[in-house]
């Protein structure tokens, strides 16, 4: 049994929401990640007080209207599906405020979480501030978009990045990590992936493994899955005939994400 993969609980609460994933320092190994998808049938309002956290809420699909109490952004989230692969509206929310998300319509939310204890004013991310990358070459290609990234100030711990990777293709990697307080060499970043795929019945292979491979786990992946890595290197495969979304949450004690590649493999760089 997988300790690094999690399959949707999806457990309705009493007003109609469905709670998809929680992630918490409780539930996982995880110390300073926590992820949460929530679906909200149209008209239904999910609340939270975030305490010494602070929160990322990403409308993965569907309209929502967001408020902090003080401020209200209305009428967010710009696809009904992931895979229209425009990138979408976020808030950001800090510590020791409570926020709401109505939904305008049926809507999918993400929910990214990571310990903080310096307030800062909330942000609305709108889609046209996502920075959109397309990296790699040859059978190592995907498609970036830069939600919270290390270059934006306005956040104390979260980074959260939406990735794209074809059919046939290679995501994080070569197999890279950042598992070390070590810097400017490398950074200590925990990090959830939410996962989907393009048709839904299909799946991707990821891996999870240390130097020592004291961690050391290949998961068979689904659509609606979500995959915890507290260290090591995590590759992520894609097969033939299917498309790979997921969603990155990375927090730690210092906000640089500064990666590692696995010697063993980072020769690949060099071909062009």
């Amino acid at each position: 049994m997988s300790k690094l993969l999690r399959k949707p609980n999806n457990n309705e609460t009493p007003k109609g929401i469905t709670i998809v994933h929680e992630v918490t320092a409780e539930n996982s190994p995880l110390e300073y990640v926590g992820f949460k998808v929530v679906d909200l049938p149209a008209g239904t309002k999910y609340t939270e007080s975030l305490r010494k956290t602070e929160c990322c809420i990403v409308a993965l699909t569907g309209k929502i209207n967001v408020s902090d109490q003080e401020e209200t952004f209305k009428n967010l989230g710009t696809r009904e599906n992931v895979f229209e692969k425009k990138p979408t509206d976020s808030v950001y929310v800090s510590n020791d405020r409570s926020f709401e998300v109505e939904a305008a319509s049926d809507a999918r939310v993400a929910l990214c979480y990571s310990a903080s204890e310096q307030q800062r004013p909330t942000k609305l991310i709108k889609a046209s501030d996502n920075g959109i990358e397309n990296r790699g070459i040859l059978n190592n290609k995907r498609l970036v978009h830069n939600i919270l990234p290390d270059s934006d100030p306005s956040a104390n711990s979260l980074l959260v990045v939406e990735v794209f990777t074809e059919s046939g293709n290679w995501s994080s990697y070569p197999p890279h990590k950042h598992d070390q307080d070590n810097l400017p060499e490398e950074s200590f970043l925990e990090e959830t992936y939410y996962h989907e795929m393009n048709p839904n019945q299909g799946f991707v292979f990821q891996r999870v493994y240390t130097d020592d491979r004291s961690i050391d786990e290949t998961m068979c992946v689904e659509h609606g899955d979500v995959v915890i890595v507290p260290a090591g290197y995590h590759p992520v495969g894609v097969p033939d005939g299917y498309t790979s979304y997921y969603l990155n949450v990375m927090a730690g004690p210092k906000r640089i994400w500064k990666f590692h590649n696995d010697p063993a493999h980072e020769w690949i760089l060099k071909r062009s």
